[in-house]
């Protein structure tokens, strides 16, 4: 079973049309509907629904707190290694690169895990380059063994893993995974992934679904914003969501949204998303996957994720560091982007309590 093929019948639809052809009618139609289809969703990504984002927000904001309350869980992403094999264009990572690699040994992992927890924070996404060599599978189970010890749950993100190599990270204390197609359009996927595993797109495309097989409780998609036409990526990546929602129920399924942001080399995003397309995106995604995780990082500037918080997003992270033992020491420059909201724990929990929620610990 694959999402592939109902992602080839999905590409052929004539988006330029249905973009150009939807009026205000059909959105105001949308809106006062109980549930939403795959054709609504289009509708509410089109141009015709920019008029209507604060209705969009309103309608957003009652369906995630009548699924998950005013809760918002804070997690931490924490690099392990910024060793990769591949070659993608857009990321700082890129084999090509010339900087300084490191690999973090277990004290250094234990120093980060320290430095982390005593920020109050519970939840851990750990995240390497993509090198078997340097994040082997018995690398990631020494490491899980030391994080375990420190955070209540952890997720990761790493290179994709056969069905049985996540089982195993199950089994070690894995309970989320998170992978990013980074663009659903195949021909500029083959284009800016040169060289390198990452490269096979069906490989990649099929990750969640082992993660899901394998027993995550949580697996989260995206796309990479700015890398093709944002309605489109955001389109396919909500039927993808969809489609992990009625195949693997059992499974919890989240959305991320990151943008590009400034990293090592010189390619630059094929398209313009802005914040409005951002939270066009984010609102129609909620209204389409009421119960979805919508997931918002520090990509972000801390203003606008204040406001976002409030239409739909359920998880954000927090005081992150994108570099390798960047959280032990403050010093380490090479990360793998740059990141917009440096506030502290304290003072996103202070935000948030000024805004009625609570932290989710769950």
């Amino acid at each position: 079973m694959s999402f592939y093929k109902e992602y080839r019948q999905a590409k052929t639809l004539p988006f330029e049309d249905i973009f150009s052809s939807r009026t205000a009618e059909d959105v105001s139609r949308i809106l006062k509907q109980p549930t939403i289809s795959e054709a609504d969703f289009l509708t509410l990504l089109s141009p015709a629904a920019e008029p209507f984002l604060q209705e969009m927000a309103d309608k957003a904001q009652e369906a995630t707190v009548q699924r998950f309350g005013k809760r918002m869980q804070l997690f931490a992403p924490l690099y392990l290694s910024d060793h990769c094999v591949n070659q993608c264009e857009y990321c700082s990572f890129n084999v090509n690169n010339p900087f300084p690699r490191k690999k973090l040994t277990l004290p250094e992992i234990e120093a980060e895990a320290k430095s982390i927890a005593e920020t109050g924070i519970e939840h851990l996404l750990i995240l390497t380059g993509e090198s078997r060599i340097h994040a082997s599978l018995e690398y990631l189970k020494e490491s899980i063994g030391i994080l375990k010890r420190y955070f209540s749950s952890l997720s990761i993100e790493i290179q994709p893993l056969e069905t049985d190599e996540y089982r195993e990270l199950v089994q070690s204390g894995i309970s989320g995974l998170t992978v990013y197609q980074e663009v659903y359009n195949e021909d500029i996927y083959a284009e800016i992934h040169v060289k390198g595993p990452k490269r096979n797109y069906l490989y990649r495309l099929d990750t969640p679904e082992r993660g899901c097989r394998a027993g995550m409780r949580k697996v989260n998609i995206g796309t990479l914003l700015g890398l093709d036409d944002w309605r489109k990526e955001v389109f396919f990546t909500g039927i993808h969501a969809d489609y992990l929602e009625q195949t693997y129920p059992e499974t919890e399924i989240g959305i991320g949204f990151p943008r590009m942001r400034p990293h090592i080399g010189d390619f630059q995003p094929k398209t313009d998303v802005t914040d409005k397309n951002l939270l066009q995106a984010m609102l129609a995604m909620r209204l389409f996957l009421p119960k979805a995780d919508i997931i918002l990082s520090t990509r972000e500037r801390s203003e606008f994720r204040d406001e976002l918080i409030q239409v739909g997003v359920t998880k954000m992270s927090a005081a992150s560091s994108t570099a390798v033992g960047g959280y032990a020491d403050k010093e380490n420059s090479h990360s793998q982007f740059e990141i917009s909201d440096e506030r502290s724990v304290d003072e996103i929990l202070d935000m948030l309590r000024n805004k009625g929620y609570t932290v989710s610990h769950a």
